[in-house]
């Protein structure tokens, strides 16, 4: 809906879009001031819109309104999105341009690409080697089926029980049809499709289904992963790949409100060339800064509430009669923190514990600020400690308290942020019609349009540049900050083309781009801020234990290099003893050279790193997974391997801008960059579009076969969350569209550690695990009824009835796979978090690969042997019939699987032995029930086999038996070859049995 008017004079709505994009925070709509004006005078008016085709972003919008022959351009603040909240305005006018499917709500509607996990991807594999035996068992029953009819033609028709050429009906009753060889071969071929369905495990996509929304509900449980400060709980978005959590080998983290709090605060500034700022004192409290706020009381009737302590000597300047170059630059500064930026100011008659709140006087009350960027509001905040407080803002003007005196600014124009200029600015008129530009940008797009040729602009040029650096080094955001006179002649420039590129229907971002570079250039440098955004906690100690995971930690920042470091030295990303390769290209062949040189100096230290396996390997012995059953050499060779083979001159950290990715990602220099990241230990890209980042994501997906995860908080992750196997977002202060992008979503960067280490080794384990028993428990169900087919003459009959058949994947054997794929755990959380390279047998695919899969194919045609011959054998000077036969197979091969699962399952819990056991009990029972209804074949036949020593004694042989070459290879395997898994896991139960068998207190002071 575009306003028309609102309850407020000024034509501002203030609207919440949660229900949209999940953000929280106000934002501001604004009425037109010519259809504000005409609708509450009364005045009756007619005009036209005209608008784009709908779409689904929800952050543009291009149309125009003419009224009365002038054309007036509508942008994205003009609207009011389906979807969203009115808050603080009491009502609003306006005129529908989208309705039904045609909203952005529902064009939006769709949910993230649909993502499917490795291991499934693997399992489909299996399933067409399945497919592949189903085919030749039926064709093998098929062709015996025609050679048996060839050999015995001339009996057929004295054998019973079978289809004859021709019978008297007065005999029969019936006729039976034969239809010769060829299509008696084919019936056999579907009929052993149909007997043998179930060798395709169609439930187990079910059973995968159920099994991780299981996973999924004690995960959002996990109180480990709940964050108190924003009371977030952690999400499962996406229930189909729990399981590649175990498996990630490169995790891209955002660093602004993903590594960091995005809770910004003003810390320091540089004004005219010199530095001023808060700092903390050697005891860690911060400077009081005595006689600042005796400055302030005496400007003004209001006191700060916020936590930023103004600096003195920058107060004294500001508190100085209007002259003199640094005098005027400082209040030009400030005025630009608090106009230059889109944050609302709420006047409120209540206190408000918010951050940025400002306490006014009597008349004023409190003002809220609200606004979508953390930075904004630090910087609005920090102009109001400083006696710069933005009181109001409409779309046509605002109005700056300065030290208690009311300022209103005409806003003519105003030029948002975005990633191609990486600038914002603002054209005001003074109350004495004097015209400016302010701007407020980043320095690597702030210097290239600077006033040039004066040598005072140089001198504070190079002062600034000096101080950004070193705000850098200490990890701070920074901003510079510019402005300029604008003359009558480029005012007027500017104006029409501004008026023509706001009402442009077609490529409007562009034009408003050309046109801010009208008036952004030969700028006079006011400054630079800096922000300090702290880590969050557990930071350090979660990329460490990732590390020690082998995943490779990459960050992607759009800060500048400097920061970005900085933050990696603080968090532990980057440590003393690596080596950075920085790649700073302006041009293809400039990042060409520099990833050539790079490249040709890896290879050289390359040369002499077998010499240093032997050594990582000697050193790290000692401490590895410290458990006193002590450490497999292949083990550690296996994760020396994925480490950078320039171990012998340090750790290699590769660091690189987003200027030197445009020329990478968008040349034939991808396979370069790729060869030289996957090298080193760390990467950290700076200055990043958002497109970029993806870009990176993408490099590793296409060109390996590792797992990669996205993490970040933002609307500029959002295309890195979507591109990643594996999408987790930060519930952080961007608002919510990282969120609703990802897969999984948490409060905290820390919890990744126990989402991936844990949860995720949990995850892999037990899917890898489920896939592979339900192939087994239908292929040993399926290979036992081929042979017995093969027995009788390829009759495709079944000895068992079709209850039992049904039953059997349903009722008699589902739930133990389901309870043990949700409950089972090799290892307890605390082991998995002690050990971190435990991790690793994830990437090993210990638990599921084509090996295991074989194997298992392998321990199924024996058992499916055993099921078969066994009873044959124990019955076969005997009298007994089919169907008496068939309970007994039904019964042994549940009790068999059953055990089989039973063998592996390592925690033991109530449920899993009541699924377990219970199971074997409701066979029985259905047993009993089915074989009490007389008009069923099998009547009675479960009475009578239960009186028979015969009978029990098959079903024990069957399990000893059948089970008894697993049951050797699992021994054998555990005392010659133990993994990790199997020694961290010895380790346990060695520990639980001195803490339970220990000597008792009074025993040892004894």
């Amino acid at each position: 809906m575009v306003l028309l008017s609102t309850s407020d004079p000024s034509g501002i709505a203030y609207i919440q879009t949660m229900n949209l994009d999940g953000e929280s925070n106000l934002k501001t709509r604004y009425a037109r001031q010519e259809t504000n004006k005409l609708v509450l005078d009364g005045t009756i008016f007619s005009g036209v819109i005209t608008c784009e085709q709908p779409n689904r972003n929800i952050y543009e919008f291009t149309a125009n309104l003419e009224i009365k022959g002038q054309r007036f351009p509508l942008s994205q603040s003009n609207i009011i999105l389906r979807g969203c909240q009115l808050k603080n305005t009491e009502s609003a006018i306006g005129i529908v341009v989208y309705a039904g499917q045609e909203t952005k709500a529902m064009l939006n509607s769709a949910m993230s690409p649909a993502k499917r996990s490795r291991l499934e991807t693997y399992m489909n594999r299996e399933t067409l080697w399945l497919s592949v035996f189903l085919l030749i068992m039926c064709l093998v029953v098929a062709i015996g089926m025609g050679l048996w009819l060839n050999r015995h033609k001339s009996q057929l028709d004295t054998l019973p029980y079978y289809r004859k050429i021709y019978f008297e009906k007065k005999k029969f009753g019936k006729k039976y049809k034969y239809y010769g060889i060829p299509m008696e071969t084919f019936f056999s071929f579907l009929s052993s499709i149909i007997v043998f369905q179930i060798m395709i495990p169609i439930s187990l996509y079910i059973t995968m289904e159920l099994v991780r929304l299981g996973q999924s509900y004690f995960m959002i449980g996990d109180r480990h992963m709940y964050d108190s400060n924003s009371k977030s709980r952690f999400q499962c978005r996406s229930l189909n790949i729990n399981e590649d959590l175990g498996q990630i080998r490169y995790v891209f983290s955002d660093k602004t409100g993903t590594l960091t709090e995005n809770k910004m605060e003003f810390r320091k500034a540089s004004v005219w060339g010199k530095h001023y700022g808060s700092t903390l004192s050697v005891d860690g409290s911060r400077d009081t800064n005595i006689g600042a706020e005796d400055v302030l009381e005496g400007r003004r009737k209001w006191k700060l509430k916020s936590e930023i302590t103004p600096d003195f000597e920058l107060l004294k300047l500001l508190h100085k009669d209007l002259s003199g170059e640094e005098r005027i630059a400082a209040h030009e500064f400030f005025l630009t923190l608090a106009a230059c930026n889109t944050v609302v100011p709420i006047p409120t008659q209540s206190p408000s514990s918010s951050d940025t709140d400002t306490t006014l006087g009597a008349s004023y009350g409190i003002i809220n600020y609200q606004g979508e960027s953390p930075d904004e509001q630090a910087l609005v905040s920090a102009a109001s400690a400083y006696g710069y407080t933005l009181f109001e803002r409409t779309s046509g003007h605002i109005v700056v308290d300065v030290n208690g005196e009311k300022l209103r600014l005409d806003v003519l124009g105003l030029h948002e942020f975005d990633s191609v200029r990486k600038r914002m600015s603002v054209v005001i008129r003074f109350p004495n019609d004097t015209v400016k530009v302010l701007v407020k940008g980043a320095d690597t797009s702030m210097f290239s349009i600077l006033k040039k040729d004066h040598p005072d602009d140089d001198h504070t040029k190079h002062a600034t540049q000096s101080h950004l650096n070193e705000y850098s080094s200490e990890g701070l955001r920074t901003l510079v900050v510019a402005s300029r006179d604008l003359t009558g002649e480029e005012l007027v420039e500017w104006q029409c083309m501004y008026e023509d590129a706001s009402t442009s229907l077609t490529d409007r971002s562009i034009k408003l781009r050309q046109t801010a570079a009208l008036i952004e250039c030969d700028l006079t440098l006011l400054g630079a801020t800096a922000i300090e955004d702290k880590l969050q906690e557990g930071v350090p100690e979660a990329i460490e234990s990732l590390r020690q995971a082998g995943i490779k930690v990459w960050v992607l920042t759009g800060d500048k290099q400097e920061t970005a470091i900085s933050i990696g030295l603080s968090c532990k990303l980057l440590t003393a003893d690596m080596e950075q390769i920085i790649i700073n290209g302006n041009s293809e062949s400039e990042c060409r050279k520099l990833l050539c040189d790079a490249k040709a100096k890896f290879c050289v230290k390359s040369a002499n790193s077998s010499d240093q396996i032997a050594k990582w390997i000697k050193n790290t012995e000692s401490d590895y997974l410290e458990i006193p059953l002590g450490t497999k050499l292949s083990s550690l060779q296996q994760q020396h391997a994925g480490q950078e083979e320039g171990a012998s001159f340090g750790p290699l950290a590769l660091i690189i801008d987003g200027n030197s990715l445009v020329y990478i990602l968008e040349k034939d220099l991808e396979s370069e960059l790729f060869d030289l990241a996957t090298s080193c230990r760390v990467v950290l890209c700076c200055r990043v579009a958002p497109l970029q980042k993806a870009g990176i994501v993408d490099l590793i997906k296409c060109r390996s076969d590792d797992m990669t995860l996205a993490i970040g908080d933002g609307a500029n992750d959002v295309s890195m969350i979507q591109m990643a196997d594996v999408g987790v977002g930060i519930c952080g202060q961007e608002g919510r569209q990282a969120v609703m992008a990802s897969d999984f979503a948490m409060g905290q960067f820390r919890f990744l550690k126990r989402l991936l280490l844990v949860h995720g080794h949990w995850n892999y384990q037990r899917i890898g695990y489920l896939v592979l028993y339900n192939f087994y428990r239908n292929a040993v169900f399926v290979l036992m009824l081929f042979w017995y087919i093969l027995f009788t003459a390829f009759s495709t009959t079944s000895a068992l009835t079709d209850w039992s058949s049904v039953f059997y994947s349903v009722l008699y054997t589902s739930l133990p796979t389901i309870v043990v794929g949700i409950m089972d755990k090799d290892l307890s959380h605390k082991t998995l978090l002690k050990y971190p390279k435990l991790y690793a047998a994830g990437h090993r695919q210990e638990s599921y690969n084509m090996s295991l899969f074989w194997i298992t194919m392998l321990d199924m045609l024996w058992q499916s042997l055993v099921l078969f011959y066994v009873p044959l054998f124990t019955y076969r000077n005997s009298s007994i019939d089919i169907w008496s036969m068939g309970s007994l197979w039904t019964i042994a091969v549940v009790i068999l699987v059953n055990m089989h699962l039973a063998m592996d399952i390592q925690r033991w819990v109530f449920i899993t032995h009541m699924s377990l056991w219970g199971s074997i009990i409701v066979t029985y029972g259905c047993m009993v029930v089915l074989d009490s209804i007389p008009v069923f074949p099998n009547y009675g036949t479960i009475f009578h086999l239960a009186k028979s020593p015969a009978y029990w004694l098959s079903i024990l042989l069957i399990i000893v038996v059948g089970l008894l070459p697993r049951f050797v290879l699992k021994v054998l395997q555990q005392i010659f070859w133990p993994s990790d898994i199997q020694i961290a896991r010895e380790a346990e139960i060695l520990r639980k049995r001195r803490r339970f068998f220990g000597p008792k207190p009074d025993q040892i002071s004894s």
